[in-house]
């Protein structure tokens, strides 16, 4: 054992308490042949571990670790976690007093025991009454950047962000769904490590940064699903970007049957990108190969796979907004009697002037209002940039789940019928395009509604309610704030 390493290993010690001391850290080094090093408020126990040849793992192979008591220790935590695999690197984070944060990182060689990992130990018991959160943890080198002006091209956007940040690796920029010489108003800086990005985000997130004029946005790009070989040896269905407006679905049909008649089931189109179906799964790699890069009525197009997500993996939010330890991005609401529409933000209907009466109406909901003053400054933003608690009603969380997926707008139609005292009762069906083809085709309540705006949210809400035990859903590679490969 090297001086350094007794020197971190006795630094730490001599303030910890309880049954976690000196000699348990180093009778678990003792045994495993790993050594242990305390560095810049964390502990690292192996990175390598004993006898390790080559590179470090690669991306997915490393779980972080949440609500850990803080008087628990790597001789406790790393024989649990070896239950799921060889343990490259295990990370806890301390504090001064030689309690630990509450927090880790376990790098195992494989990301199959990584994922093994999550399943087992995420919401395992590890005291009494103690339950610890297990997901996958991703070393984000990417940032947002959005309200750039739409006229600079990739050079000019990559320049800038070398002149202003350090470690800039690459920039990413869309072109406009509308102008092809445009870009999209946002674009995605890659970093050489999650460190530069961190420092690069910390410089320009204040909000007073200018580039070119413009005070820009800045916020992390949301990592994309990691889907593992086997799930996607079974996706049969294209994601086709970067499509001409005017781009009929019959036009990409053509286009895609060319290399093989009769080889493609359906299309969907929406704006300028487009889900092909295909009948086989062969036949929708060979089309990827030979489509990717191909024009279609001048557009050069990108076509990749559909990507399933990991359902153990969505995240599932609380009626009072709040994320869960365990969950990613599904919107969900915890039970149908506390999702009544008016919790959810139904709109206060404006009491309205009948033959002089004023007409009944629910009592306004208190909102959370500002005074706009004069020469406030506006900046422009898309409504997926915000949070989820940004949103009230089910339609809108809805819609923002369906994006944060990667899938397209849910489809909404409208019905009706006749109760027995003459009232046009409503009820709509949704259908969310990347799942169609599913077993469940389609998402409709089993109550009806009297007003339009009630039945829309009852509906939405009915959907968010089911979507996270239907199907495996497809995560759809669309242009906001996502990784590409």
């Amino acid at each position: 054992m090297s001086e350094e390493t007794i020197d971190g290993t006795n630094g730490c010690s001599k303030v910890r308490t309880g049954t976690q001391n000196e000699a348990a850290l180093l009778a678990l080094m003792e045994k495993t042949g790993y050594n242990m090093v305390q560095e810049n408020g964390q502990r690292k126990f192996g990175g390598p571990p004993p006898g390790w040849e080559g590179p470090p793992p690669p991306r997915g192979c490393e779980v972080f670790v949440g609500k850990i008591p803080r008087d628990m220790y790597e001789d406790e935590l790393v024989p649990v976690f070896e239950r799921a695999g060889k343990i490259y690197e295990f990370r806890l984070m301390m504090e001064f007093s030689g309690e630990n944060r509450g927090y880790a990182f376990v790098m195992y060689t494989t990301k199959e025991e990584a994922q093994l990992a999550i399943r087992i130990l995420n919401n395992y018991e590890i005291r009494p009454g103690k339950f610890i959160g297990v997901c996958v943890s991703l070393d984000n080198c990417r940032l947002f950047i959005g309200a750039i002006p739409k006229e600079k091209k990739k050079e000019e956007i990559l320049d800038e962000m070398k002149k202003v940040t350090e470690g800039v690796v690459d920039v990413i920029v869309y072109p406009s769904a509308t102008d092809k010489t445009k870009n999209r108003g946002f674009a995605f800086v890659e970093y050489e490590s999650h460190r530069a990005a961190a420092m690069a985000r910390r410089k320009l997130i204040p909000g007073t940064f200018q580039l070119w004029g413009h005070t820009i946005q800045v916020d992390w790009a949301d990592p994309e699903k990691e889907v593992d070989e086997e799930t996607m040896q079974r996706v049969k269905v294209l994601y086709v970007r970067n499509l001409m407006i005017s781009t009929t679905e019959e036009t990409i049909k053509a286009e895609f049957n060319k290399f093989k008649p009769g080889s493609v089931e359906r299309v969907k189109k929406l704006r300028d990108y487009a889900f092909v179906h295909f009948f086989n799964r062969e036949d929708a790699v060979a089309a990827m190969s030979v489509m990717n890069g191909k024009c279609i009525d001048g557009a050069s197009i990108e076509v990749t796979l559909a990507k399933p997500v990991n359902k153990e993996n969505t995240w599932r939010q609380h009626l009072n907004g709040q994320i869960s330890p365990n969950s990613e991005n599904l919107i969900v609401f915890a039970n149908k009697e506390e999702s009544h529409p008016k919790i959810l933000g139904k709109p206060p209907a404006l009491p309205a002037r009948l033959n002089g009466q004023h007409s009944p109406s629910p009592p306004e909901i208190e909102r959370c209002t500002y005074p706009f003053f004069p020469g406030t400054k506006l900046t422009p933003i898309s409504m997926y940039s915000l949070k989820s608690n940004h949103f009230n009603s089910a339609v809108m969380h809805l819609d923002y789940y369906c994006n944060k997926n990667n899938w397209a707008p849910p489809e909404y139609y409208l019905y009706s019928t006749t109760s027995q005292d003459g009232k046009v009762l409503l009820v709509y069906k949704i259908i969310i395009p990347a799942i169609a083809n599913g077993s469940q085709s389609y998402f409709m309540p089993d109550k009806l509604c009297t007003t339009l705006e009630d039945a829309k949210e009852l509906a939405a809400q009915f959907t968010l309610l089911h979507l996270d035990r239907e199907h495996s859903l497809f995560s759809l590679d669309l242009c906001r704030r996502i990784w590409r490969k």
